[in-house]
């Protein structure tokens, strides 16, 4: 165990000191302060450890580090030239940031236990039962209201399997159905009724992460539409019943006329009773058919129907049953459940799951798909890489995937709470890449912030760094990150004082860096450091058996974002996917099952050869040049359509390889970019 010498008792000390002592790591032999009424040397002395005023005096023993937290230059210089040279000296503006980051945890903290504490809140609020499951069935929500329904306790059922406590409920089929359930009755074990709605909970990339269902205790008003035997000798229990009831009720007799409606139907509906009873059945509607009338026509229940009500147009979902008398129908008894409210809440969850991806990585090793040979060997070198700290070099053409890998390396690693800074060098010009990168301080050129600003090296402290197209750096910045990647340090633009990082690189190239240090444009010294452990990531063409599967998978995610329900491909598309060879790989394959779905018919459900743009490989360009000149087309438009097509059959011919593409064009990387994006090119 380490010995340490604290010198300096003041905010920064003590942040220290508590770091150390919570550690067990290290011995602590003293905590000095010329102040002795410094907050950190009470705390030592309830520690038992020993204070005092002068350093000097705690030299004699062996110490094997000294923190010096004054902050004061001439502290550090004296102590620099008294110490033992075995001993490491570290400064105080590592005691400053440690308070400081120690600051922001505590506030974090804070911060997600009040989030955590306001849902809590509204979800306990609600009179409707919620209970949420994982993936794998166990409970991890279960609100006062479920509670009560129930007659389960939250402490007994929370983080246990929901058909340990519930047998007969139906959320796992829900998730592995992905379907919807709604307004289903059902009878809980301890004999309540029920009416209840079960979804799945689905995140952006279409993997079910769960399933939560909503209910309603509907056994007394059931019991008395189905049970009821004579309606004006109850006519004072039915009253007191629905008077009390915090269920939205509204009773109407043979006619359709309206009877009777609760507090609660008018807190709901907005309509007072002066405006329902005597009045029609249509009355309280705004939107749809009135259910009273149909079950009066019927002589049969109606279940789960979505209605809009009031003037406020609320929207509810509606129960009625006919109340039958000796055979004779005497009218119907309706309940409305408010759904606003669960769908207000599941918009913010939404929203916040938005939020929550902004500051982590999206993708994770199980939204990989492929089972071929070499994406399988890539995927598991990907794996150990995310085990380790080495800075991890993805190889592979425009569209394979690089950047999935690299959020699955984030997610995998210990860094996966920390922040994932992604940064394509070749969209930035080199002024703006190099201050973006490495931050600037106050004044170092025309613009700057006052203050200066923090690079993203230092945004993504603690955490991952993504790189993509490292073979466009400039000459300068190649020397900036060698210094990032050899000293884990950074120093800002106009700046002169290093500043200590600790950040995993992970860095994505589709040119030969090895051709980039042959003709000089790369450094080799660079190359090794990045090049420790690289991932090769084979094109489409190489692996056309997992063209099915990344299909299906691309499929959902084009019907999520086109709210489509494309259930797939036939097997004669599949077999003309796999006649192709995929230039653009997986970002083509994506374009072409996006533009066929947009123009497949809304009946149908499985993309067809015919629904598939032409893949075929195009004609030369003379034979293109004499081609019929389009008529409508102005001159612009037809240099553009040619331009497109000549930049379109040079990234095939360099198999995607966008900066051979710009060389071969004359171009900048930056302008094939550009134009990529105007002309929609793959």
């Amino acid at each position: 165990m380490q010995t340490v010498l604290i010198v300096g008792a003041g905010k920064g000390g003590s942040a220290i000191l508590k770091m150390l002592t919570h550690s067990g790591m290290f011995n602590l032999v003293a905590v000095v302060d010329i102040d002795k009424n410094a907050a950190g040397l009470a705390m030592a002395s309830r520690m038992g450890i020993p204070v005092g005023e002068k350093w000097e005096e705690f030299l004699a023993e062996k110490i094997d580090i000294i923190i010096e937290a004054t902050g004061s230059e001439e502290v550090f210089q004296e102590i620099r030239d008294k110490k033992d040279k075995s001993t490491v000296l570290v400064p105080g503006t590592v005691a400053h940031i440690t308070a400081k980051l120690v600051e922001e945890r505590e506030d974090l903290i804070a911060k997600m236990k009040y989030e955590s504490h306001k849902r809590d809140l509204i979800f306990n609020l609600l009179h409707d039962g919620l209970l949420v499951v994982d993936q794998s069935g166990k409970v991890i929500l279960f609100n006062k209201s479920a509670q009560r329904i129930a007659g389960i306790k939250k402490e007994h059922i929370e983080n246990k399997h929901v058909l340990e406590y519930i047998p007969s409920s139906r959320l796992i089929d829900v998730i592995h159905t992905k379907r919807v359930e709604k307004n289903k009755e059902m009878i809980l074990e301890n004999g309540k009724k029920i009416i209840t709605t079960r979804s799945p909970l689905i995140d952006e990339d279409g993997k079910v992460i769960g399933a939560f269902a909503v209910f309603k205790d509907i056994t007394e008003v059931v019991n008395l539409a189905e049970e009821v035997t004579n309606l004006k000798g109850i006519q004072t229990m039915l009253e007191a019943i629905i008077q009390s009831s915090d269920e939205a009720i509204s009773v109407v007799d043979e006619f359709g006329r309206g009877l009777m409606i609760n507090p609660a139907y008018t807190r709901l509906t907005g309509l007072k009773e002066e405006q329902v009873i005597g009045k029609p059945a249509t009355a309280d509607i705004s939107e749809g058919d009135s259910m009273h009338m149909k079950v009066l026509e019927t002589r049969r229940a109606v279940r789960g129907v979505n209605l809009k009500v009031g003037p406020g147009k609320k929207e509810v979902i509606v129960n009625v049953a006919p109340i039958i008398v000796d055979g004779k129908l005497k009218g119907s008894v309706g309940v409305i459940h408010d759904v606003s409210e669960i769908q207000t809440l599941t918009t913010e969850l939404d929203r916040a799951r938005q939020i929550i991806r902004t500051l982590e990585a999206k993708y994770s090793f199980e939204d990989i798909i492929g089972s071929s040979e070499e994406m399988s060997l890539a995927i598991e070198q990907a794996k150990l890489g995310a085990k380790t700290p080495a800075t991890v070099l993805l190889r592979g053409e425009s569209g394979t995937g690089k950047e999935l890998f690299a959020h699955a390396i984030h997610n995998g690693s210990s860094r996966k709470y920390n922040k994932f800074i992604r940064v394509n060098c070749a969209a930035l010009s080199e002024s703006l890449l190099e201050s973006e990168l490495f931050g600037y301080e106050e004044g170092a050129f025309s613009g700057a912030k006052r203050g200066g600003k923090k690079g993203l090296f230092e945004e993504a402290n603690n955490g991952s760094i993504f790189l993509d197209e490292i073979g466009e750096l400039s000459a300068n910045t190649q020397a900036k990150l060698l210094r990032v990647l050899q000293e884990n340090e950074i120093i800002r633009v106009g700046g002169t004082k290093a500043i200590s990082i600790n950040v995993r690189v992970i860095a994505a190239t589709n040119v030969n860096l090895e051709k980039g240090i042959a003709n000089g444009t790369f450094r080799e010294d660079l190359y090794y450091r990045l090049n420790r452990m690289p991932i090769h990531i084979p094109p489409l063409r190489k692996r056309k058996e997992d063209i099915e599967a990344i299909s299906e998978h691309l499929i959902r995610k084009i019907n999520q974002d086109y709210g489509r329900n494309v259930e797939g491909l036939t097997p004669q598309a599949i077999h003309y996917l796999g006649s192709y060879d995929w230039p653009g790989n997986v970002r083509e394959l994506e374009n072409v099952l996006g533009r066929a779905i947009i123009f497949m018919q809304y009946s149908e459900v499985f993309i067809d050869t015919s629904h598939i743009p032409a893949l075929a490989k195009g004609e030369s360009v003379s034979q293109e040049s004499t081609e019929a000149i389009p008529e409508n087309q102005t001159l612009m438009e037809m240099l553009e359509g040619y331009e497109a097509k000549i930049i379109q059959k040079t990234l095939k011919k360099n198999k995607g390889n966008k900066t051979k593409t710009a060389k071969e064009l004359g171009v900048s990387i930056r302008n094939l970019y550009y134009k990529m994006e105007k002309f929609q090119l793959v």
